[in-house]
């Protein structure tokens, strides 16, 4: 199974941007739809992107559209979210998931199979 670790975290000011990385290993990154989430304090963890196994389909919230991109190097078994103009509501801890059962690029998380332990995005305004 796969084993997935986010970076890139970390504090910036409203405006800025961040690009998170989620480093795979353990199976071959292509067999895997790939998703970020993230969970504000006293929300539920919520959709922010997905990704297809090849790359050719994402999906995103509606509330990141125009400002996130969610991108794949299959090659080298990583996931990446370039964050621009962000938001003191972006503020969240963002996860990495991955799922195998099916092609479909979901924003259930009930679909997600396997999950990284998460990285810390703070936004100042």
């Amino acid at each position: 199974q796969v084993q997935l670790a986010e970076s890139g975290g970390g504090l910036v000011q409203a405006g800025g941007s961040l690009r998170l990385s989620c480093a795979t290993s353990g199976d071959t990154l292509s067999n895997y739809v790939m998703g970020w989430f993230h969970q504000a304090p006293g929300k539920e963890r919520e959709f922010v992107a997905a990704i297809s196994r090849g790359g050719r389909n994402t999906d995103y919230a509606d509330s990141v559209k125009g400002r996130f991109t969610i991108s794949r190097d299959n090659a080298n078994n990583t996931v990446y979210l370039q964050m621009n103009s962000l938001k003191p509501e972006d503020t969240a801890v963002y996860y990495c998931a991955a799922q195998r059962r099916t092609l479909r690029v979901a924003k259930d998380q009930g679909e997600y199979e396997y999950w990284g332990q998460g990285t810390q995005v703070t936004v100042s305004s």
